[in-house]
């Protein structure tokens, strides 16, 4: 119970930052507005080679562009935390007897509720387009994206604890996404790709999130080895990127 307070308290003073400067929610739906009213109809045409997914281009694009969206937004959370960090907040809050656990969790489920709301809108945009909804497989690909922004948002807060410099911050995180986000099919399904980039994107967790995105959106199966795989990948650098986020608020020093 501790816990789940020690949360909703962190939670709650992080959603109250975001709510006060609603702004910068408007300008991080701007890029992924962009590539799907300026990139999708491009694909309209190659959606009808050979090999490319079912779904046309936009049941194909969204569900990328989506998982891009918590990819992106999720990683560069963690330049807040270094302003927090200067200013000693992190140092006062570690001198409380909140939960330690709870000091990551809580930022990432504020990360999680913006990143669901802005993919909402995005997927609304694209219904207008002429997405077909099939809302059970669009729920379930929310839940794996949620999941996604946990990983992601941890790893990053874990990160600029560990760097402490907005400006050291940056370029690592540039250093890591863009192969990450070439790989992962985002754009153009990998099925497009050639069989050795296929072979390097298996080792990449985001790429088996991009495929089940795909295949909920377009009414596939939650049970299918697809979707199931993805969750299991997912799940595995949730752990991962949580445990890092935790050991860092630990240790965090100014």
């Amino acid at each position: 119970m501790r816990l789940f307070r020690d949360t909703w308290l962190v939670f709650q003073r992080q959603m109250l930052i975001a709510l006060r400067t609603p702004v910068w929610v408007a300008i991080g739906l701007f890029q992924p507005l962009a590539f799907l009213l300026l990139f999708a109809p491009l694909l309209d045409n190659i959606a009808k080679a050979p090999g490319f997914p079912p779904g046309g281009s936009l049941g194909v694009f969204t569900p990328g562009l989506l998982i891009l969206q918590g990819m992106y937004g999720a990683s560069f959370v963690g330049f807040a935390l270094v302003s927090d960090l200067r200013e000693g907040i992190i140092e006062r809050q570690r001198v409380t007897p909140v939960s330690r656990l709870a000091l990551p969790l809580g930022r990432t489920l504020r990360d999680v509720v913006v990143t669901t709301t802005q993919g909402v809108i995005l997927v609304g945009v694209a219904w207008i387009m002429g997405l077909k909804l099939q809302i059970p497989g669009i729920l379930s690909a929310f839940v794996l994206l949620a999941l996604l922004v946990i990983a992601l948002s941890s790893a990053s807060y874990a990160l600029a604890l560990l760097v402490k410099s907005e400006d050291a911050l940056a370029p690592v995180i540039n250093f890591v996404l863009l192969p990450v986000q070439l790989l992962s099919g985002v754009m153009l399904p990998l099925a497009l790709a050639p069989l050795w980039i296929q072979n390097v994107a298996k080792a990449n967790p985001l790429a088996y999130a991009v495929d089940a995105s795909r295949w909920l959106f377009n009414g596939g199966a939650l049970s299918d080895a697809v979707v199931l795989k993805a969750f299991i990948a997912i799940g595995i650098i949730v752990v991962l990127g949580v445990w890092w986020a935790v050991s860092a608020f630990r240790q965090a020093t100014a």
